[in-house]
């Protein structure tokens, strides 16, 4: 029962962080006037300050200790923080310099590395219907990537990078918190020297900035930290390639917001790769439902 609770909120925390990182171009493009490496600037150091404050009210500080201890660990978070950070910085762009689609693709193709990384690394298999959506799935990225005409490099630098970084902290033995915390920190010296010394910009100075542009600034940390939270957490509790099928949530959600409210091009190659994709994501719903009803019976049976 405790396993199955587990996966229960497994899927909530997956659904939620998918939500969120949906939704996250929205507030980005509120900042769209300052340059993406200051706004990644401010996602790392406030991304340190809000995680440090629940760390503190949680009186977690003995387990980011614990990990300190241990350089083998530290070692692996300076990798995924190195990618995370990466990502980020480059999500940013994408959505302020109106390449939101190839992000949106990017984030479509994210959960097929999953699956693939999941099976190769992590001894995870796919039952029948689930390689069948998975080759749904595969169909309808490449429409979308022969809808390009070119390699999408954007879009796969961004599924690369959140891929491994997830496989790295699916396999490390460090929670959730800890583990968010000493990677921004990890990122923090770079992004304070970048802050002090690169050359001003109209909005580096804080002093400076209205009260509604440090608000949206400061904001950075939770609107960063708050998906990640979930994401990692949801990570420990399903297996890694059925996380990534709750990805399309996110990239759906962006697709939607490129083309309906910022413009971006629509075209009919976009409407047959959604239709692709929701299609394969039905199937493995349904596959997942059916076999999760399965167990529950022969469980009762057993019993």
């Amino acid at each position: 029962m405790g396993q199955e609770n587990a996966a229960q909120k497994g899927y909530f925390l997956a659904s939620l962080a998918f939500l969120m990182w949906g939704l996250a171009p929205i507030y980005f493009k509120q900042i769209d006037f300052i340059n993406a490496v200051e706004i990644l600037v401010h996602r790392v150091i406030w991304s340190v300050a809000f995680i440090a404050v629940i760390i503190g009210l949680l009186k977690q500080w003995h387990k980011v200790q614990h990990i300190i201890k241990k350089p083998k660990l530290l070692l692996m978070l300076c990798v995924s923080a190195c990618l995370l950070g990466f990502n980020w910085g480059l999500f940013i762009w994408a959505v302020n310099s109106e390449h939101m689609l190839d992000a949106s693709l990017g984030y479509y193709i994210n959960p097929l590395l999953n699956v693939f990384l999941g099976m190769i690394f992590l001894s995870e298999r796919l039952r029948k219907w689930q390689l069948i959506a998975v080759g749904l799935a595969v169909v309808g990225v490449v429409i979308q990537v022969i809808s390009f005409g070119s390699f999408p490099v954007i879009a796969f630098a961004l599924a690369s990078s959140f891929a491994v970084y997830g496989l790295i902290r699916k396999k490390v033995p460090v929670e959730s918190l800890p583990g968010l915390l000493l990677e921004a920190a990890i990122l923090l010296p770079l992004a304070l020297a970048y802050w002090f010394f690169s050359a001003p910009s109209p909005t580096s100075d804080l002093s400076a900035n209205s009260a509604s542009v440090n608000i949206l600034l400061i904001s950075a940390g939770i609107v960063t930290t708050l998906p990640l939270l979930c994401f990692t957490g949801a990570a420990k509790r399903i297996p890694y390639s059925t996380l990534g099928f709750f990805q399309y949530i996110g990239p759906s959600l962006m697709f939607v917001l490129a083309v309906v409210f910022y413009g971006e091009v629509f075209s009919a190659q976009r409407i047959v790769t959604f239709a692709f994709i929701w299609s394969a994501l039905a199937l493995f719903s349904w596959d997942s439902y059916q076999f999760a009803r399965t167990a529950r019976k022969l469980k009762i049976q057993a019993q």
